[in-house]
């Protein structure tokens, strides 16, 4: 186990810095999230609108959902971002071996699940698609595969200063509000440049791959990290 050497406290700035770090795989997981809702919403108006008075219903659903998606993405987000510091922060004393023999795996096996899925349904479109950032279960997913990340953050608060819980509010609140508002800016991102990246790509095997290098980065970063 590595040992704890306490120092002063992050400054404002750091932690800020530190946010915007963490925030980076939510943004852009939610830039793919965006551009996958955007193409599967184009579709489904289409079908809805060529079947007659129908379509006038849907187009107003259309419109209206992917803000609900989006919030709720964000909010699922910015949530787990903020727990998992906090979740490393506690477990330190008993669980930090554990911890930091397998938190990145189990990132990087999610992420790759769920980029090697999609990967799967891009190249096979007769089949039924799995992936819907629209749903919960997705959207939980990738809220804990992007910040599991921050359970080492939370080691470090231990080993920076932060010996009391409510020390640890104000930088927890900081990354949980940073991740929130970056995951809002990549979904809109998604949605307003989909039409031109559907049209130069297959939106799920784009987005898939992603996924798959965030997970890959995730686990080299940890790997070369233990080497040294």
């Amino acid at each position: 186990m590595k040992s704890c050497i306490f120092a002063t406290e992050m400054s404002l700035i750091d932690i800020i810095l530190l946010a915007v770090a963490l925030a980076m795989d939510c943004l852009t997981v939610s830039i793919v999230s965006g551009v996958l809702v955007f193409t599967v919403d184009s579709l489904q108006f289409t079908d809805d609108y060529s079947a007659g008075d129908s379509g006038l219903a849907s187009k107003s659903t259309v419109n209206c959902k992917p803000l609900t998606v989006n919030f709720r993405m964000a909010l699922l987000f910015g949530l787990f971002q903020a727990m998992m510091p906090l979740l490393g922060w506690l477990g330190i004393s008993h669980f930090q071996q554990y911890m930091e023999a397998y938190d990145h795996w189990i990132a990087f096996s999610l992420l790759a699940f769920i980029g090697g899925r999609m990967v799967w349904e891009s190249l096979h479109p007769e089949e039924e698609h799995h992936f819907d950032p629209h749903r919960l279960r997705t959207q939980l997913l990738l809220a804990v595969a992007t910040s599991i990340d921050a359970l080492a953050v939370g080691i470090s608060f231990a080993c920076t200063g932060y010996s009391t819980f409510g020390q640890l509010l104000m930088p927890v609140a900081v990354i949980g509000a940073v991740s929130f508002l970056f995951s809002i800016l990549g979904y809109q991102i998604g949605r307003r440049f989909g039409r031109s990246i559907a049209l130069r790509f297959k939106p799920e095997l784009f987005g898939g791959i992603i996924l798959i290098l965030i997970g890959v980065k995730v686990l080299l970063s940890h790997l070369l990290d233990e080497a040294i």
